[in-house]
């Protein structure tokens, strides 16, 4: 016979070791899940768009018009197949929830940087996404579960934004599909299209040279910065998008004389003076541009581009100065009579003009400027400024 102490220890390990059975096939099933095809053949999706260097990403599993069955579905999708309002759910949480803007796993969207979603602040982030469908005006919600299944574990105290979007027709998609319809260099307008309709919203990176600024100063801290021309590169980033200057001149001086990488030549000297104009050192920049002038590697279009800018500043005088000094270094080269044209015509010299920019003509300019040195003597030849 059985002790009793036997027959409590087998009352308590069978029913240990039945859930630790059913626990243990729970974990396989999840690591060593079997291929097979999406539920419903809702195929899996995923579409990246870059707005700069943020990365914006929806993942989400597309249902077809066509229903698994081959019924037709078109013109029962909306308001019927997806019902509008919040309709009761029959699984998780069994409340009211809204739909999950696909099928099968929830869609998600994922942020790289802090973005502006229809003018409302997003933190970098994944994020669920769903849908309060209407006939007239749709509720886009980011809820900050991002992993649960569907919208049935939906609770309006994750959310993280609720926005108004409108619906609008759209050309027939046979497959629920996003899209990114605009991209600029600033913002994208994502859209999700199913049958013949689709919902838009904006994203927009509205400080998005700070970011750039950032991963700069991030990379430089790298094998990136053993160059000077990179260094020199994220200071010309910030003078000519205006920020971040007094740190940018500070990279302008690792570029000109960094340990082991500075090099003083034009690029890196004329970057430093365009900075320190931009913080109101103009004397300093002006001297500093006397010794990249001087520089015997300085080229062409480096003094033809300097002279341009001095004319787009206003400083029409000196920018002749560097026209002539250009012709005299460079006397065959067809850029720096035509550079002097600009410089006599801005003076309102156009005899003067008029005689560089035919001598430009003989110098072999290729076809495409060869026309606009043409049209540009014919305004000359008319009395007419060519710049």
């Amino acid at each position: 016979m059985k002790s009793i102490f036997a027959k409590r220890f087998y009352g308590i390990m069978i029913p240990v070791v039945i859930i630790a059975i059913v626990f243990s096939n729970y974990t396989f099933a999840q690591q060593y899940r079997l291929t097979a095809p999406p539920s419903g053949n809702n195929q899996h999706a995923v579409v990246t768009q870059y707005i700069g260097l943020v990365k914006v990403t929806v993942d989400y599993n597309s249902p077809n018009v066509t229903s698994p069955s081959g019924e037709d579905r078109t013109g029962k999708i909306w308001g019927q197949l997806v019902p509008y309002g919040t309709p009761k759910s029959d699984f998780g949480l069994l409340e009211p929830m809204p739909w999950r803007g696909g099928a099968n796993e929830g869609t998600t969207i994922e942020f790289s940087h802090d973005v502006m979603l229809e003018g409302k602040k997003v933190a970098a982030g994944k994020y669920g996404v769903h849908f309060i469908p209407e006939a007239q005006e749709w509720t886009l919600i980011l809820s900050n579960n991002s992993w649960q299944w569907g919208s049935y574990f939906y609770r309006e105290s994750e959310d993280a934004l609720r926005v108004k979007v409108k619906p609008a027709k759209n050309e027939f998609r046979q497959w629920l599909t996003y899209e990114f319809l605009e991209r600029k260099p600033t913002s994208a307008v994502c859209a999700m299209m199913w049958e013949n309709l689709r919902v838009t919203f904006a994203i927009t990176v509205p400080n998005i040279n700070d970011y750039y600024v950032a991963q700069m100063r991030k990379e430089l801290q790298g094998e990136i910065g053993f160059s000077w021309q990179n260094w020199q590169q994220a200071a010309n980033f910030c003078l000519q998008n205006n920020v971040n200057l007094e740190e940018a001149v500070r990279w302008a001086d690792y570029s000109i004389s960094g340990a082991f990488i500075g090099e003083k030549n034009f690029s890196t000297l004329s970057t430093k003076a365009g900075l320190l104009a931009k913080l109101g050192k103009q004397q300093s920049a002006d001297s500093l541009m006397n010794t990249a002038i001087a520089l015997p590697s300085a080229a062409v279009m480096d003094l033809h581009t300097y002279a341009r800018t001095l004319q787009a500043q206003g400083r029409k005088q000196d920018a002749v100065k560097i026209f002539e000094l250009n012709a005299q270094r460079n006397p065959k080269e067809w850029v720096t009579q035509w550079g002097l044209a600009r410089g006599y015509s801005a003076l309102g010299d156009f005899s003067k003009a008029l005689k560089a920019a035919e001598k430009a003509l003989t110098l072999g300019p290729d076809d495409s400027n060869k026309r606009n040195i043409q049209a540009g003597i014919e305004k000359l030849k008319a009395g007419k400024d060519i710049n």
